[in-house]
Formats: structure tokens, C-alpha cells, sequence
């Protein structure tokens, strides 16, 4: 059953939400009626209150929020407050406040920012200035420092990053200048490397990618070759193929999936023709 609860203290959309050390949820940034947001806000299970907390210092949507080693908050990138924005920023529980941290070296928005087992950032794709990005960097928190590693074969924004099991990176689909890319590559930062791996069966973006509890990646639904795709299709990183799977009994795209304890996967709303409220369980 969903059980309603109280209402955050500003509606918004493109924004993220993160589960810190502490079990709280920040959420941060958006976009509503009332413009770009750099407002943020904490919901605490224990009480089901939200209360505000510190802004950011810049206006941002279609950013990423990543929970870093020690406890903090990354967030980078998104338009707002200028389009695809270099800035980076954090946000220390402990404290309640956020504080600029390095800028990346390119401004981006729809990227994806994946926390490595080193506890260094990767961030991938997005669009900037130059249009879509094949540029990838790390952030390194204990310097506050971007650095550019190599490329990604492929310019792609609106696709999906998974760490895997083996620290490795799996970047699936997105869109590129004139495609719905079907490919997937993986860097491997112990080398700075990206490597190609098997071919989804359905290019898409919008999709879903979740860790599942035996190390293979679910993708799920988005857009590709038809609106508001069903199918689903499982990578095994063992032998780098992908397989297809049951299709969700709805088509959808711009939704979230989220790996249960229990091994299954949660996958809720986006959009179907429509703006959906259904859900449904894999596994």
C-alpha cells in the first residue's frame, strides 16, 4: 500500500533526492511554475516531516546528487541559474550548509555522476556547449579537484550509469545527435579506460538501469524505436551479453526503479501518453 505523506515546502521537478547517513532524504534543486530552484529540504522518516534546510548557491535542475565516502553531498551540473553549468557543490549533514567545491571542466547537464570504489566521482555525457558530450572526469574529494580521463566512444546524454560489483563503470543507451543508442561501454578506472561491451537489443534513453543483487543490470523501458518502451533486457557482466526479460505491463519512460532489500525492483510513475502513477515489482 502507499501511504500519503506531508507535503515538501516547494513543488518541483528535475530535481534529486538522496538518502544520507543519517536516514534522512535531501532534496535539492528543480524547477516548477515559480522558475529554477535552488531550494532544498530534508524529510525525516522518524517524524515524516520535511523541514528546509540551507540553498544552494546556484539555481540548477537535471543535476546530479551523489552520496560521497565521507557522508557529504555532490552535486554538479544542471541549468538554471546559467545553462549547462560548470559548478559543483556540497552539502555537509553535519552542518546544514553547502559550499562550492571545485567546478568540472565542462558544463553539462543530463550527465550522470557515478561514485567509484575509490571513492572518486565519475561524471559521463550530458549536454553542453558543444552539444552532446563524449567527455568524461573524476572528482577527487579530498582535493576538490576535477580531472578529464578518456572519452567515452560515444557522446550520449539521457543514458544510465551502474557501478558494478567489480568496480567497473556500465554506461547503457542515451541519445546521441542522431540516434537512440542500443550501445554500452564500461570504464574501468584502474586503468582511465573505457571499453566496449555487448549491444542492448532496443537502443533507448529515458530508461532505467538497477543493480541487481546478483550483479546483473535490469534495463527498463524508455524511449527508442517506439514512445513509452516495455521491454526490459538484463546484462550479465560476466560475459558482457545482454539477455531480454519479461516487459513491465506498461510502457514508460522518465521513471525510477529502485533494488529492494529483498532483491526485487520497484519501478514507479514516468510517462506512459500520459503522466502515470502506476507501479509495478520485477523479480
Amino acid at each position: 500500500l502507499w501511504t500519503p505523506i506531508r507535503n515538501m515546502s516547494f513543488p518541483r521537478y528535475g530535481h534529486t533526492a538522496s538518502v544520507l547517513t543519517n536516514g534522512k532524504v535531501l532534496v535539492a534543486g528543480g524547477a516548477s511554475t515559480a522558475g529554477f530552484q535552488n531550494s532544498a529540504e530534508l524529510y525525516d522518516p522518524s517524524t515524516g516531516l520535511w523541514t528546509i534546510t540551507d540553498s544552494m548557491n546556484a539555481r540548477r535542475y537535471w543535476h546530479t546528487a551523489s552520496i560521497l565516502t565521507n557522508g557529504k553531498v555532490l552535486v554538479t551540473g544542471g541549468s538554471g541559474t546559467s545553462n549547462y553549468q560548470q559548478t559543483a557543490e556540497l552539502y555537509d549533514p553535519s552542518t546544514g550548509y553547502w559550499n562550492n567545491t571545485g567546478s568540472m571542466n565542462y558544463g553539462r547537464w543530463h550527465h550522470t555522476a557515478s561514485l567509484l570504489t575509490n571513492g572518486q566521482v565519475l561524471v559521463t555525457g550530458g549536454y553542453g556547449t558543444s552539444g552532446i558530450w563524449q567527455t568524461a572526469e573524476l572528482y577527487d574529494p579530498s582535493t576538490g579537484v576535477w580531472t578529464v580521463t578518456s572519452n567515452m566512444s560515444t557522446g550520449r546524454e539521457w543514458h544510465t550509469a551502474s557501478t558494478l560489483n567489480n568496480g567497473k563503470v556500465l554506461v547503457t543507451g542515451g541519445l546521441s545527435s542522431s540516434a537512440y543508442l542500443r550501445t554500452a561501454e564500461l570504464y574501468d578506472s584502474s586503468v582511465g579506460l573505457w571499453i566496449t561491451t555487448g549491444n542492448m537489443t532496443n537502443g533507448r534513453y529515458y530508461h532505467t538501469a538497477s543493480l541487481l543483487n546478483n550483479g546483473k543490470v535490469l534495463v527498463a523501458g524508455g524511449t527508442g524505436p517506439s514512445s513509452y518502451m516495455a521491454s526490459a533486457e538484463l546484462y550479465d557482466p560476466s560475459t558482457g551479453a545482454w539477455t531480454v526479460t519479461g516487459s513491465m505491463s506498461t510502457g514508460r519512460q522518465d521513471h525510477t526503479a529502485s533494488t529492494l532489500m529483498n532483491g526485487q525492483v520497484l519501478v514507479v510513475g514516468g510517462v506512459s501518453g500520459v503522466y502515470s502513477r502506476s507501479s509495478e515489482l520485477y523479480g
